[in-house]
């Protein structure tokens, strides 16, 4: 609990036993799906969840939404075993959820596949379908880049729109989440993958914002990953007291389409997870994005489990405690952030 408010953590990842990932090896070695489903006893799914619960409680989150280990959804894998890996994933994550039903909330994994396996999204729907309507899951994990090779068209694509149709007729939002990358620029940078969660997630959220997409889907609502990857270094255009006086030295405004020089809100649509440690950064995204548009997420157990936050002497990922320090949120706003947005975004979740 968190000021009298139940806390809801949209932003997790599901823990796994030994089985699991061995499963995953046995798959990739051999380059050919192992058996028909993957079996985890009981006992070993419960060792599993005994430390993710352990720090669930630490952190007094009451429930989490748990969606696959970005880095081991295999996008970049041929078709024949990216379709076996994302049903077996979705079964263990549905498995958790059984198990706790009261703790955990399923976030699909979807079947997605590079450019040169598939020309749009049609292929993830059945399995989007099944996880919902079968599993009682409430959302979908979205991999803007999943070939890893910048190839795939933008989130403004038609290529997307098959998703995007499905999402609205289930009301299951979609959850942008990058992956690994395989530009090979950034193999310098330690742990390169959240270096691009940071790029596509921020292309992400320009190319929803600055295009038609909500428009042609009205129901579609977009929930982007760590504060939506990046801030924008820019002043909105309604704020902005510089463009009736003409732009750059030299270079007027008038050639400027308004769509160019516009971000609009989407206040039903788009949204964000508070899943950024640095505090200042944190503060920063709530005043560009809003409050009402930010849902509680801390991806935890995950990559902020073992850095000491200096400022609270609490690991990194322990995040109410960083929300209750900043000085400008009111009571009303950590509500919002911490319960009411995330029952106003995924309808399908009931509390």
């Amino acid at each position: 609990m968190f000021h009298g408010n139940k806390v809801i953590d949209v932003h997790g990842h599901h823990s796994t036993p030994a089985q699991f990932r061995a499963y995953a090896y046995n798959m990739i070695a051999l380059r050919t799906p192992v058996g028909s489903s993957l079996q985890i006893p009981e006992k070993a799914m419960e060792e599993a969840q005994a430390r993710h619960l352990a720090m669930m409680d630490e952190r007094n989150v009451e429930v989490q939404f748990i969606s696959p280990r970005p880095v081991a959804m295999m996008h970049w894998e041929m078709p024949h075993i990216v379709d076996h890996w994302t049903a077996v994933t979705n079964d263990v994550i549905h498995q958790t959820c059984e198990m706790y039903p009261d703790r955990f909330v399923g976030v699909a994994q979807l079947p997605q596949v590079g450019i040169d396996y598939a020309n749009d999204t049609t292929g993830c729907l059945a399995e989007f379908e099944r996880t919902v309507s079968e599993l009682g899951f409430v959302a979908a994990t979205v991999n803007p880049d999943p070939g890893g090779d910048r190839r795939v068209p933008g989130m403004n694509d038609p290529y997307w729109f098959p998703l995007y149709r499905k999402s609205s007729e289930l009301q299951a939002p979609l959850i942008v989440h990058a992956s690994i990358s395989r530009d090979p620029r950034i193999t310098i940078i330690p742990h390169s993958y959240q270096y691009n969660f940071m790029t596509e997630q921020a292309l992400a959220t320009q190319l929803l914002e600055h295009s038609d997409v909500f428009d042609r889907f009205p129901d579609l609502k977009v929930l982007v990953c760590h504060c939506g990857g990046a801030l924008s270094r820019f002043i909105p255009r309604a704020q902005s007291s510089g463009i009736a006086g003409g732009g750059q030295v030299g270079i007027g405004n008038q050639g400027m389409a308004a769509h160019e020089n516009e971000q609009r809100t989407w206040a039903d649509n788009l949204f964000f997870d508070t899943c950024a440690y640095d505090k200042d950064y944190l503060a920063t995204a709530m005043k560009h994005k809003g409050i009402d548009q930010m849902c509680f997420g801390t991806e935890s157990p995950g990559s902020g489990t073992g850095v000491l936050n200096p400022d609270t002497g609490r690991p990194a990922d322990d995040m109410l405690p960083v929300i209750d320090s900043i000085e400008f949120l009111t009571d009303d706003d950590k509500r919002k952030l911490v319960n009411d947005n995330a029952l106003k975004v995924f309808p399908l979740f009931k509390g």
